[in-house]
This record gives structure tokens, C-alpha cells and sequence, in this order.
């Protein structure tokens, strides 16, 4: 799917749709504070959420006191909808953006994405979307990327998935990324179903040469 009807789709999703009539909802994230704090997170570091959307993580990080968070959207309806709930704004950083053609103007200590990686199907799309990380990353820099599990949907938002493991997303990050955590996890929807992730958290290495370790169990 090109940018533009990628926009167009999620400008919709988010102009049509409450919070609570969205798959991905939830009301407290919980997972992604862990795993943020699990890859070292403290509040002198600077976090970006890829796909935030209207996710409630910009506010949960904002309340514990971070003061470099940034967040990316395609859709400026999502991102003007998390900033309206916001009392103090003024350590976020908006940004309506395909990640895809994203050109970072700094390096951050932590990359977050809950499924958004999953909807770029085209290994075009991937690789842009690995060469943007490399770039955003700093060295010895963390990324926790949640996507559908291998046995999780093929399809949301009546988009295409490409579901992953632990060894495929490694595979396609390349060797400038080195497994550090994985873990799957099942996602309640707000009507009741639930949704097979799983979430992986890669360290950006200086050494591309270096093997990535055996997968934690």
C-alpha cells in the first residue's frame, strides 16, 4: 500500500471511530511500560512511539516524568486526539509521518512500536522501514516491536498483516540489531476476542558482524 492510501485509510480509522471501537484499545499499557523499563528506560531518555496513534503510552510516559518523548502517526486525527488528553504537552514531540519515509533529525534511546510494523507486507516497505530505525537509533539503543504472533490475525483494520517470530522479525532487522528479549503475549479486544502478539526487544549493535543470541525462552 503506497503512503498516501495508507494515510487516507488511518485519517479515516480515526475520524469514524471512537477508542473503544478499535481492536488495538487498551486502556492502560501496561506490556509496553514493562518492556520499556525492562530495556532500561529512565526519564533522562528520549522515546519515540511509532504508530502511536491515539494510544494512552504518551500519557503514561509523560505522567511518570519523562520530558523527551516523541510520538508518530500517519494520521493527525489520532495524534490531535492523545495531545488533546494532555494537560502539559510540552516534552511531546508530534509528528504526522509514514515511518517509511520518515528522515529523523536526532537519535533516540528507545523505539517503541506496537503493531504498526506488521501492516508494511512488501519487503520494499520493510527495508525502508529498517533503514529508518538504523538511522533513529542510537548505538546500544533499544527497540521493543510488537506484532501479530505466527498464529495471531492475518488481517486488521481490514488491512494485511505479515505476522512474525522472534527469528523472522530478527531476520528482517538484520544484523545490526541484536536479540535481547522476547515474550508473546495475548491481547484482549474491547468486544472480548483475543489477539496472539508477540514482542521483541533488539539492542542496535555496533558490530553488524556479531551473531544474534539463542532466543530466550
Amino acid at each position: 500500500m503506497a503512503t498516501g492510501d495508507r494515510q487516507t485509510h488511518w485519517q479515516g480509522v480515526y475520524t469514524t471511530k471512537s477508542d473503544i471501537e478499535v481492536s488495538w484499545y487498551e486502556d492502560t499499557p501496561e506490556l509496553s511500560l514493562t518492556l520499556l523499563r525492562e530495556a532500561g528506560l529512565t526519564q533522562g531518555m528520549s522515546v519515540i512511539d511509532i504508530g502511536g496513534g491515539a494510544s494512552r503510552l504518551v500519557d503514561a510516559l509523560v505522567a511518570a516524568g519523562q520530558v523527551h518523548v516523541s510520538v508518530l502517526d500517519l494520521s493527525s486525527a489520532a495524534l490531535g486526539r492523545a495531545k488533546s488528553r494532555l494537560a502539559d504537552t510540552a516534552h511531546v514531540q508530534w509528528i504526522v509521518s509514514d515511518v517509511t519515509s520518515w528522515t529523523p533529525d536526532r537519535e533516540y534511546d528507545l523505539w517503541h512500536d506496537r503493531a504498526a510494523f506488521h501492516f508494511l507486507t512488501t519487503v520494499v516497505d520493510q527495508q525502508a522501514y529498517v533503514r529508518v530505525i538504523a538511522r533513529a537509533l542510537r548505538e546500544g539503543g533499544k527497540a521493543v516491536i510488537g506484532t501479530f504472533a505466527l498464529d495471531g490475525p492475518e488481517k486488521c483494520s481490514g488491512l494485511p498483516v505479515t505476522r512474525y517470530d522472534a527469528e523472522s522479525l530478527q531476520a528482517v532487522l538484520g544484523e545490526q540489531f541484536r536479540l535481547v528479549a522476547t515474550r508473546r503475549h495475548e491481547h484482549a479486544t474491547p468486544w472480548g476476542t483475543v489477539q496472539k502478539f508477540q514482542f521483541s526487544t533488539f539492542e542496535k549493535v555496533g558490530d553488524p558482524g556479531t551473531p544474534p543470541p539463542a532466543l530466550i525462552p
